[in-house]
């Protein structure tokens, strides 16, 4: 990055409206390089090194301008110990430049380069027979059936072949034309990857994806350098969004903020980056050690960091070996390189050649959408397994039965993905952000599809409530807790047959375990209004459920009352009144836990049972002491209690407003006080 060369214009009114990148694509010495400087004026090989050896080994970039197309080029290096390199170039581009040197044809890294664009979804082709001045016409023409003979059974089938040489300017002027008009065509073309281009793209053709521009930015670092006097600069392909100066990103993986201080995009100062363009950014408040190639700068909130993903593999046909078992590969996504674990689905292994779905498990975190493009490779010896789109960027792998129809409904378009993550979240529910992080689009995109889903029934709309955003559950879901609650109830009162209820907390914990309990107002209110349960607000019933005492437990329930009444505030303890009674101590536990929920005892705290005649008795005689407040030695000494006893039932009348504490001191509340 640089300052804008005197008369250049940086306003946004003159930044193209439509934009390609075009991507080169060969054998190393094929004269790529040469030839993006002969039809761009633009030499990309900017280090020192690679003018010495006289091969690309990073990534160089070029660009031209026609109207209001933008044709951004990304000189990929050829040589096999570069390849990581361009990997890391060739997302985003929406076309291949394969350049071929006449006097070498075809060569490994070519047919590489060639497997890997087919695997990346990229829809076209140019051909560029490079050095024709160096062969005579009988062998440019059997460079050319090289070619063809290469492109035969591809997407790339007749694809248009151009001889040039970047020495004497024999046939660039042609493959200039050719090229503007093949870069018109796939400005006016959806991205690859989400309208179903390409052997194993999602099917989301039909629900029409909004266009690159107005998703989330998300600019994957593919350099990163100091510039002296300006700071931290980073370039990449924005692949999707906007970026403006004074934007802060966000970095992932491994969190921290960026802010844009300056842009330009291909050496023009730019007030507005967008989705397809080869973009430089100015940057503070981050480290350039935090922006090493790998690293994604995106809108803040709206990506996520993964280590696990689905994908939609095709396998080279040349591949080394079967895909079985847990298989060691390097993944490259867009600008980033790891190492991880592949392993088929729903098949033993994937033969070379094959198409199936794998799951991967990655050793680092990485940022990854729905759509995403992935290359495997094998790490040792090196060589390219196969390549897909990614399916699911989060995903977690159901129990077996449930397998199959994960993998249809992630395979059946977005819609098919949102009500399979819907699905996957459970009891919790998944709120509108978390699917629009996955789908990789706006948040505005995703919630009507869901709104769809919920209309035919297939999703449930858990509204926003204290502590969480809206959420959205299958009905299944709200089923499994409709049958839990049901259960739970039916083994609480087989366990206790008096018992007035079961505990609200306790009933939560059981029904909704994890995040599901952020929802629990919700799905009791669903539960009584399906007639599951009643809400009596600390505790949960059955509807219409009332405990009925036998004839011997009334008379064995009216003598514990009289035993506590008459104890006034002494009473004995529920083990004395058991063998006073003569009750089994589990069944005299049980009538006191019933005659406390009916209001004839008080539980103290502590666990100390007394009448609730006698605290009422109690509550008149401290209101007519006359006391407008007093201790605890006091109090003992009025009422003839031991510490045991005191210090509960002050805590008690606090509780029921009868006495307020003020420091070491009670204050008396007369219930006429209490009532104004």
């Amino acid at each position: 990055m640089s300052a804008p060369a005197a008369g250049t214009a940086t306003a946004a009114d003159d930044a193209p409206r439509r934009r390609v990148v075009v991507g080169t694509a060969g054998h190393v010495d094929h004269g790529k390089t040469a030839l993006i400087e002969r039809l761009t004026g633009i030499d990309c090989d900017r280090w020192a090194e690679e003018k010495r050896r006289g091969i690309t080994i990073d990534l160089g970039f070029a660009w031209m301008r026609r109207g209001d197309l933008q044709i951004g080029v990304v000189d990929v290096p050829g040589h096999e110990r570069f390849l990581h390199n361009a990997l890391a170039g060739l997302g985003g581009i929406r076309l291949v430049l394969l350049v071929v040197a006449a006097d070498e044809g075809v060569k490994p890294q070519t047919r590489e380069h060639l497997a890997i664009c087919r695997l990346l979804g990229i829809p076209r082709a140019l051909v560029a027979l490079t050095k024709a001045d160096l062969v005579a016409d009988d062998l440019l023409e059997l460079a050319g059936l090289e070619v063809e003979e290469l492109l035969a059974g591809t997407p790339y089938e007749g694809s248009p072949r151009f001889a040039v040489s970047s020495l004497t300017g024999r046939g660039v002027a042609e493959l200039e034309a050719a090229l503007v008009a093949a870069a018109e065509e796939a400005a006016a073309a959806p991205a690859p990857g989400l309208d179903g281009s390409g052997s194993n793209a999602p099917s989301d053709a039909a629900t029409d994806p909004s266009p690159p521009e107005q998703r989330p930015a998300r600019l994957p670092v593919d350099r990163a350098f100091l510039l002296k006097g300006l700071g931290a600069v980073v370039t990449g392909t924005l692949v999707s969004g906007t970026v403006r100066p004074g934007d802060t990103l966000e970095r992932l993986p491994g969190g921290g903020t960026a802010r844009v201080r300056a842009i330009q995009v291909h050496g023009q100062g730019r007030d507005l980056a967008a989705a397809g363009e080869r973009t430089s950014l100015q940057v503070a408040g981050i480290d350039l050690a935090d922006l090493e190639r790998g690293a994604d700068l995106v809108a803040p909130g709206h990506f996520t960091e993964t280590r696990r993903l689905l994908v939609e593999l095709d396998l080279l046909p040349d591949a080394p070996a079967p895909l079985a078992g847990w298989t060691p590969v390097r993944v490259h996504l867009l600008a980033a390189e790891l190492l991880g674990r592949a392993r088929v689905l729903a098949a033993d292994a994937l033969a070379p050649g094959g198409h199936g779905v794998v799951e991967i498990r990655l050793a680092s975190p990485a940022v990854a959408v729905r759509g995403d493009r992935v290359i495997l490779r094998r790490p040792s010896p090196p060589a390219t397994l196969g390549g897909g789109v990614v399916l699911d960027p989060a995903w977690r792998r159901p129990r077996a039965r449930e397998l199959a129809a994960a993998l249809d409904m992630l395979g059946a378009g977005l819609d098919g993905a949102l009500l399979h993550w819907v699905r996957d979240a459970g009891e919790a529910g998944v709120e509108d952000a978390e699917l629009a992080r996955r789908a990789g689009l706006p948040v505005a995109e995703v919630v009507p599809r869901v709104a769809a889903l919920a209309a035919d029934q297939k999703v449930l709309e858990v509204p926003a409530g204290p502590g969480h955003a809206r959420r959205w559950i299958v009905p299944a879901a709200f089923r499994r807790v409709s049958e839990r609650a049901a259960r739970a109830l039916a083994d609480h009162f087989q366990r206790d047959r008096l018992s007035r209820g079961m505990p609200k907390a306790e009933a939560v914990r059981r029904l909704l375990p994890g995040r599901s309990a952020e929802l629990a107002d919700v799905y009791l209110s669903w539960l009584a209004a399906q007639g599951v349960l009643a809400d009596e607000g600390e505790r949960l019933t059955l509807p219409g459920r009332e405990a009925k005492l036998s004839g011997e437990e009334s008379k064995l329930a009216r003598a514990i009352v009289e035993r506590y009444e008459a104890a006034g505030l002494a009473p004995p303890s529920p083990g004395e009144v058991a063998s006073t009674l003569g009750a089994k101590p589990q069944v005299l536990e049980g009538m006191v836990r019933f005659l406390v929920e009916r209001g004839r005892l008080v539980r103290l705290p502590g666990g100390l049972i007394l009448s609730a005649a006698a605290r009422d008795a109690l509550r008149r005689d401290l209101e007519a002491t006359g006391w407008e407040r007093f201790g605890v030695p006091q109090f003992k000494d009025r009422f003839g209690l031991s510490r045991k006893w005191a210090i509960p039932l002050l805590e008690h009348l606090d509780s029921i407003g009868a006495t307020r504490r003020a420091g070491d001191e009670r204050l008396v509340v007369r219930k006429a006080a209490a009532r104004s």
